[in-house]
């Protein structure tokens, strides 16, 4: 696992815990790289019924796992307005955190939870709040 030493975790007023920059971070620069366990799709019916329905990522070139990330990898809390993103590595089996744009001293880390930082499609925790 590799990570900038400024970046730290704590309770976020976008709900539950987040990350956070205790220092200015640069357009472009690699916050963290998250190890990630991969696990098959058909493990999906399980997690839902767990407290980890809310930190997996759906994983694989054709969307067919599911991976739990390690590090603050599950932490990032979402923003239609993000001010980093993730990339993906299939085959190293780990995600890439990005800064998206300059990041100022005490900021939370955000990311887009579809991928996209700007995919403004409805993610699915709304959904379910909706429903519940």
């Amino acid at each position: 696992m590799q990570r900038i030493p400024s970046i730290y975790f704590a309770n976020s007023d976008l709900g539950g815990r987040g990350v956070f920059t205790a220092a200015d971070i640069s357009e472009g620069a690699l916050l963290e790289i998250c190890p990630v366990i991969v696990m098959p799709k058909a493990h999906l019916k399980y997690l839902d019924e767990t407290g980890l329905y809310d930190y997996y990522f759906i994983w694989g070139q054709q969307e067919e796992a599911c991976a739990i990330a390690l590090g603050y990898g599950s932490l990032y809390n979402h923003s239609y307005r993000p001010n980093a993103f993730y990339l993906p590595d299939f085959e190293g089996k780990a995600l890439h955190f990005m800064a998206l744009r300059d990041l100022k001293a005490g900021e939370e880390i955000t990311v887009n939870y579809n991928g996209h930082p700007g995919d403004e499609e409805e993610v699915w925790f709304m959904a379910r709040r909706l429903n519940d």
